[in-house]
């Protein structure tokens, strides 16, 4: 079992930036597909960005457009998600999550154990 907390967010200006840091706690960091996913008020969560295991493959939800990387550090027990160009469509609360499956996934159902949330804000 991992326990996850997010940190990071907070109020930006649009076109500026944000990096989110999940830091796990518990066994086996390593052995979990990690994923950061979004929930806008009024909107269904929904998949932003994935990181395999070894940090061999990435996969990002088409609205990123190259304005997003995700990355993983498996000795710090931590996944990032650094937000670039950000615009205020891209307000929400931002969630990590893993998933004990090896492959990757986006839909949120596959992943086993998320954290609390950060919230993002965006101004115009």
């Amino acid at each position: 079992q991992v326990q996850l907390v997010e940190s990071g967010g907070g109020l930006v200006q649009a076109g500026g930036s944000l990096r989110l840091s999940c830091a796990a706690s518990g066994r086996g960091f390593s052995n979990y597909v990690m994923g950061w996913f979004r929930q806008a008020p009024g909107k269904e969560r929904e998949f932003v960005a994935a990181i395999t295991r070894s940090s061999g493959n990435t996969y990002y939800a088409n609205f990123v457009e190259g304005r997003f990387t995700i990355s993983r550090d498996n000795a710090k027990n931590t996944v990032y998600l650094q937000m670039n160009s950000l615009k205020p469509e891209d307000t929400a609360v931002y969630y990590c999550a893993a998933r004990s499956r090896p492959w990757y996934s986006n839909r949120e159902n596959d992943y086993d154990y998320w954290g609390q949330g950060t919230q993002v804000t965006v101004s115009s």
